[in-house]
């Protein structure tokens, strides 16, 4: 009890206390808190800040479902004109045409067969999508623990000085020591914060375009001849 009411008069003390003279702000706040858990920190920011570029660049219809590519492969497909098709997907570097190549591959063999070459492509190719965006959530996780790691060993600096002091720092010391180990918990939020909306976004993003591109694939795929078509 003692020592908890040493906590909450030091902490209290600190609160109502201005920041030390020269401190600069949240920038000298920076300055003064930098150590390990800051570069952590910052690395997550750059890696963050290059898997959304990444994001823009790559997520997009064009990449995943063309509407003009998928719109030709329907109408080659129900026209059985598949040798057309095959060119069509040949050299296309969409998840749409990389599910339907496998199946094409199959074309004569059980129907079955052409369906789990198609299924499986497609599993493949929605997980690679889905590994684009992957590190956002992990970096969107990570970042909060770090920050709080880092206060907590900041904080564990200002106790252990005011330890060795024999309790005689200053207000302005002592609040100037939480600050900077508050600062990490700051750091780490604004990194989680972008990263897991960035996330969410693009993941619906994904999803829904993955899943549009699996039902014209399936559609295609079914229309593919197979050795059943032939007995029949």
């Amino acid at each position: 009890m003692p020592a908890l009411m040493t906590i909450i008069d030091f902490c209290t003390l600190a609160q109502s206390s201005p920041p030390a003279a020269g401190s600069g702000g949240l920038w000298g706040l920076f300055v003064q808190s930098f150590d390990f858990f800051t570069i952590l920190l910052l690395l997550g920011s750059v890696i963050g800040v290059a898997v959304i570029v990444v994001c823009i660049i790559e997520v997009r219809a064009a990449n995943i479902v063309p509407a003009a590519l998928s719109g030709r492969l329907l109408d080659l497909a129900r026209a059985a004109r598949w040798q057309d098709v095959d060119l069509a997907v040949r050299d296309d570097d969409s998840l749409l045409s990389r599910v339907i190549r496998p199946a094409l591959a199959l074309t004569g063999r059980d129907r079955a067969a052409i369906r789990d070459a198609a299924e499986l492509a497609a599993s493949e190719e929605s997980a690679r999508w889905f590994r684009k965006i992957d590190l956002l959530s992990v970096i969107g996780n990570l970042g909060p623990l770090i920050g709080l790691a880092g206060t907590v060993w900041g904080m564990i600096l200002a106790f252990t000085s005011l330890g060795e002091s024999g309790g005689q720092a200053g207000p302005a010391d002592l609040s100037l020591g939480i600050s900077k180990a508050l600062f990490h918990t700051l750091l780490g939020l604004c990194l989680a914060i972008p990263c897991l909306l960035v996330y969410g976004i693009y993941r619906n993003v994904v999803d829904r375009l993955c899943t549009r591109a699996t039902v014209v694939a399936a559609e295609i795929v079914e229309r593919i001849p197979a050795r059943e078509d032939a007995r029949a």
